[in-house]
C-alpha cells in the first residue's frame, strides 16, 4: 500500500490483518506518534542503527522521507505479504518481484487528509510540511495496480 499522509494506510492495513495478511512492521528513525506501539506500528530505531542496516545491506529497500529513514529488511520482504511503502520505496522493487506485487494507492482528497492531520499529534512535524512533501513525492507516481479515491473505503 502507498498513500499520502492521513490517506488511511493504517486503517486499510488493519483490515487486511483482520483477514490474516502478514504485515511487515518496518523500521524508521521517525519518533513515535501518540498511540503508536513499538513492534506493532514500526520498529523505532536510531539513525545509527539505520545506517548500520544500510551499510550491511540488510534492507531490501530504504528511503529517506521527511528527514527520517524508513526501511524494509530483505527478510521481511521475503516472508511478509503486506507492506506500507513510499513511492521511492516502490521504485526500488526489483522487476522480477514487481511481477508478483499488487500495489494499492490510497489517493484521498487533500481536504479530507488535512482534517485528519489536524487531529494528529506529529512530533517534529507540521501539517503544511507534510502536504508539500507528499505533493512532491507523489508528483510522478504511476506504479500502482489499484487507485482508491473514496475516503470512506
Amino acid at each position: 500500500m502507498v498513500g499520502k499522509a492521513a490517506s488511511g494506510k493504517d486503517h486499510l492495513r488493519k483490515r487486511f490483518q483482520d483477514r490474516h495478511f502478514n504485515y511487515a512492521v518496518t523500521y524508521t528513525t521517525r519518533p513515535p506518534r501518540e498511540n503508536e506501539v513499538e513492534g506493532i506500528d514500526y520498529h523505532f530505531i536510531s539513525e545509527e542503527t539505520a545506517n548500520f542496516y544500510i551499510s550491511k545491506n540488510l534492507f531490501y529497500e530504504w528511503v529517506e522521507f521527511n528527514g527520517w529513514i524508513y526501511g524494509t529488511t530483505i527478510e521481511q520482504f521475503n516472508t511478509k505479504d503486506l507492506f506500507i511503502m513510499t513511492p521511492k520505496g516502490i521504485s526500488k522493487i526489483k522487476p522480477e518481484d514487481r511481477e508478483s506485487t499488487f500495489i494499492i494507492y490510497l489517493d484521498i482528497p487533500e481536504d479530507v487528509r488535512r482534517k485528519r492531520l489536524l487531529e494528529r499529534i506529529m512530533p517534529g512535524d507540521s501539517l503544511e510540511r507534510r502536504i508539500i512533501v507528499d505533493e512532491e513525492d507523489f508528483s510522478n507516481f504511476f506504479d500502482y495496480d489499484l487507485r482508491i479515491t473514496n475516503a470512506d473505503f
